[in-house]
């Protein structure tokens, strides 16, 4: 240990924070992080093997990733004019921006939204707002959000379309607005694009404050870690200032370009998956005692009426389910509980144990 007391060493805003939990999910049907439980067919994980073996991996890999960056733009329908910013995950592309700003920012999000929104900016010790959602239907309170813009002039402003943990597509046109009011940059979150019909690349040229981020995660690339920002080329190239050098490592550039280029197995599976929702949410939505609702994501919110979330997240762990308790984090999110979409045989194994769950 330092010789220096840890308060003194430390910004009192780390400190005072507790680290992002990952649940540890050994030997549970595991339902909790909105991952693609389909792993590849035999046959394309054999032509992926091969595409490996090239690899120069005794190397540094291309520091601006050229080859995946033109499937990504091909895959996604980016604009060649807009410029592209590749990241470790979203959650590095969140740092990337969130340090780029000046010390004294404010950033702005509807709340419940991304966790690591307000994680990143409070530990750089950025002013952050949290703007809580209608409590009804989780829609964006548009007169609080006008106000907090107006009071706040924050440099930036998070938007996660669809919304995470709700789950709901936020209306397009109340989002309009907010680039318009915004004095700094507004990034339309789009992880959950694979599952909603709906998204803002198109409008990148209207508004020159407008970014739009994607990851592969939820495509089913999770392991791959790999995120993307859209948007103003003026914007994005004061991002690589701070973004680090070589950070998409080569086997990630590799992987995700055969990916993409041989992505037919990835939207069945991303169907199916949507075809699943609609039948675990009807199934839940005939469930006495639940609130469920409606997502345009690849995961569920819902609320238990009649016992406890920390009583029935219990009963589903022991049951061997692990789902995402979210009623710790309290407000709107009380009593409400997620379920990530998995497999048919899993997702019966969720209902059959939630209704023991409730008894």
């Amino acid at each position: 240990m330092p010789t220096q007391p840890l308060e003194t060493l430390f910004r009192s805003e780390v400190l005072s924070m507790s680290a992002y939990h990952v649940a540890d999910a050994s030997n549970f049907i595991k339902l909790d992080a909105m991952e693609n439980p389909y792993s590849w067919p035999e046959d394309i994980q054999a032509r992926w093997l091969e595409s490996l073996k090239t690899c120069p991996i005794n190397r540094y890999p291309d520091p601006e990733a050229k080859t995946l960056a033109v499937a990504l733009r091909r895959a996604n329908g980016i604009p060649e004019q807009a410029a592209l910013l590749l990241g470790n995950g979203s959650d590095e592309i969140i740092q990337i921006l969130l340090m780029a700003l000046s010390a004294d920012a404010a950033v702005l999000a509807p709340e419940p939204g991304f966790v690591m929104y307000k994680q990143v900016a409070q530990s750089l010790g950025l002013r952050y707002l949290g703007v809580p959602l209608l409590a009804d239907s989780f829609e964006l309170d548009m007169p609080a959000m006008r106000a907090a813009i107006a009071e706040s002039r924050p440099a930036l402003i998070f938007i996660a379309y669809p919304n995470n943990p709700t789950g709901n597509l936020f209306d397009a046109d109340a989002i309009k607005e907010i680039l318009s009011l915004a004095p700094g940059l507004v990034v339309v979150d789009e992880a959950y694009a694979p599952f909603a019909d709906a998204s803002f690349i198109g409008e990148m040229g209207d508004y020159p404050n407008l970014l739009v981020m994607r990851t592969v995660s939820k495509l089913g690339l999770a392991g791959l870690r790999l995120g993307f920002l859209a948007g103003n080329s003026a914007i994005v190239e004061q991002l690589h200032k701070v973004r680090l050098p070589y950070n998409i490592n080569s086997l990630t550039q590799i992987t995700v370009g055969f990916a993409l280029d041989h992505g037919e197995f990835l939207l069945e599976q991303t169907q199916t998956l949507r075809e699943e929702r609609a039948l675990v949410f009807q199934a839940l939505d005939e469930t006495p005692g639940v609130r469920a609702y409606s997502s345009a994501a690849n995961f569920i919110l819902f609320r238990t009426l009649n016992k406890a979330a920390d009583d029935v997240f219990a009963s589903l762990k022991s049951q061997g389910v692990l789902i995402k308790n979210l009623s710790p984090q309290g407000g709107l999110l009380h009593n409400c509980l997620r379920v990530t979409i998995g497999k048919p045989e899993e997702n019966q194994a969720f209902l059959s144990a939630l209704a023991v769950a409730l008894k």
